[in-house]
């Protein structure tokens, strides 16, 4: 194991397979975690202890709600195996999970549509970049509390300390896939879901998978994350659009005469999005690539906080 990943924490098994652009990628998410104040962290965790209630976390004891049985995973605390329903197997053991400590689990999905490729000269990294980014170093801050993540979609479940930070990881590692909308799973009532990305999909589009969400008591944190020229077009003169996901060309004549309709354009759309995450009580904030990733880490950090919605 190298000493930049020493120093950032990783598994030997993690540093030794993981591509050299994650391993990149992985550090400075660790760094950028820790520019945010321990004390902060802290600060945060017992305000959100506060005002959850009887939604506490780490509630113990037996009358909460049955979940399910998992596999006991690395990094799982052995107290919470279930002996009798593990005596029932020959070679495996069994964690009982309860409604309450599911929703201790957070579930991110980040979009890594060939949109999110997209970036313009002055900027130097793209959305898929500073989504990538932002995930894992949101991922480092909460096992670093505690809690358990996983990517959504993955098929893997949340996971705590080092194990669930790279199996996040690896699960980022694999080849993108090509869908621009979020797949729906089931997931437990009460349970935490951070998506991230560009939302130029229609706005319709985002309304049907949203909904589907609707109804389990979710607690969601929404970033929008786009390039200064997707709000701006300050492009002038003749200018050739492609779109990066098959949706054709358009050659515009002069794009100062189209720039203040496409500003409200694009200004409507994303007032439409805030309003559908609102009417679920779901947290919705923009990020733009041109600013510091600190600000949308902690952006997205606060809005998993408890009645965090405006």
């Amino acid at each position: 194991m190298t000493s930049s990943a020493a120093s950032a924490g990783m598994s030997p098994e993690f540093a030794a397979t993981a591509p050299a652009p994650l391993l990149r990628l992985r550090e400075r998410a660790e760094k950028l975690g820790q520019r945010l104040p321990a004390l902060l962290v802290e600060a945060e965790r017992v305000a959100s202890t506060v005002a959850q209630g009887v939604h506490g976390r780490r509630r113990t004891g037996t009358g909460e709600t049955f979940w399910q049985f998992r596999l006991y995973q690395p990094g799982d605390d052995a107290r919470s195996i279930d002996w009798r329903q593990s005596a029932r197997a020959t070679q495996h053991h069994f964690i009982r999970e309860q409604e309450w400590e599911a929703a201790e689990s957070l579930w991110i999905w980040c979009d890594r549509s060939a949109s999110m490729r997209y970036r313009s000269p002055a900027i130097e990294e793209t959305k898929e970049d500073r989504a990538l980014l932002l995930s894992i170093a949101l991922a480092v801050l909460l096992v670093r509390a505690g809690e358990r993540v996983t990517l959504l979609g993955s098929g893997e479940p949340p996971r705590s300390g080092r194990f669930g930070l790279d199996a996040l990881c690896r699960s980022l590692a694999m080849p993108a896939a090509p869908q621009t909308l979020p797949p729906v799973v089931r997931l437990p009532r009460h349970a935490r879901l951070v998506l991230v990305s560009d939302f130029l999909a229609p706005a319709e589009r985002w309304q049907e998978v949203l909904g589907r969400y609707t109804g389990l008591g979710l607690r969601a944190a929404v970033l929008q994350i786009n390039d200064p020229a997707e709000e701006e077009l300050p492009f002038d003169g003749r200018v050739l659009f492609e779109g990066p996901e098959r949706e054709g060309r358009h050659l515009i004549g002069n794009v100062r005469e189209v720039r203040a309709r496409y500003r409200r354009l694009f200004a409507a759309h994303r007032e439409r999005l805030r309003r559908l995450c609102l009417s679920r009580g779901w947290n919705f904030a923009t990020h733009r690539t041109d600013r510091a990733a600190a600000s949308g880490l902690l952006t997205l950090y606060q809005m998993l906080a408890p009645n965090a919605v405006d």
